[in-house]
This record gives structure tokens, C-alpha cells and sequence, in this order.
């Protein structure tokens, strides 16, 4: 299981980086939440799995991940609780990197990288 979710994180990883590197604005903002769900699922990952109660080299059950039990090995609840507090930030940037989109494609009615590099700042209504 381990190893299918550090491929997914790989893969996430590789994508991003790809759409990062893209020439529309678009791509580049779809790169960086697929960045962000990647680091996400990589911190899980590594956070650990409820174990099973082991007696005698034998599987009872899965054990739940929060119980006090000093037989048990848990597992740390911190990693869920920075993931949750990622996944409301990454929202917000979400969020804000959408409306530099629309906004931007309403002044300059282009998306394109090198487009946006040779196009003249819009005039405020204030310089006019």
C-alpha cells in the first residue's frame, strides 16, 4: 500500500511540475494545486497506518487510530491535523489565484505566458 501511494505522490508530483512548466496561466495555476494535493498525500503517507493488534503473530484486528492502549501502536494524529490546516490554506490560494485569472483575462483578454511578457500594463482609471 505504501508503494501505491508514494507512486500516486510521484506521479502528482510529475504532473505538476509539468503543468507548472506550461505556457498558459491556466496550466500553470492547475500545476500548483496539483502540487499542493501532492504534498498532502505524500505527508499521509508518511504519517503511518492504524497497525493491527498482533498476538502471537497473528492479526486480530485494525486497531483504530486514536485509542490509548499501551499494547497498541498508534498512529500520530498531528500529520492528519497539518494536513487539515493545508487543505484550508491551499483552498484560500485556490481561491486567490482564480481571481488573478479571471481578472487578468478581463483586462488583457490573454491567458498565454509570452503573450502576457510583451503586453503593455493596462492604464487605471485613475492615470487616465
Amino acid at each position: 500500500m505504501t508503494l501505491l501511494i508514494a507512486i500516486c505522490v510521484a506521479v502528482l508530483f510529475a504532473v505538476s511540475i509539468y503543468l507548472i512548466l506550461g505556457r498558459e496561466l491556466k496550466e500553470v495555476a492547475m500545476g500548483v494545486f496539483l502540487l499542493g494535493h501532492g504534498a498532502n498525500l505524500g505527508i499521509l503517507a508518511m504519517s503511518g497506518q492504524p497497525l493491527a493488534r498482533v498476538s502471537d503473530d497473528e492479526v486480530i484486528s485494525l486497531s483504530a487510530p486514536v485509542l490509548d492502549i499501551a499494547s497498541t501502536p498508534l498512529v500520530d494524529p498531528l500529520p492528519q491535523a497539518l494536513i487539515l490546516t493545508a487543505i484550508v490554506i491551499s483552498f484560500a490560494v485556490m481561491a486567490f489565484l482564480l481571481t488573478l485569472l479571471v481578472v487578468t483575462h478581463r483586462r488583457t483578454g490573454i491567458l498565454d505566458i509570452r503573450d502576457l511578457s510583451h503586453e503593455d500594463a493596462p492604464l487605471l482609471s485613475a492615470e487616465l
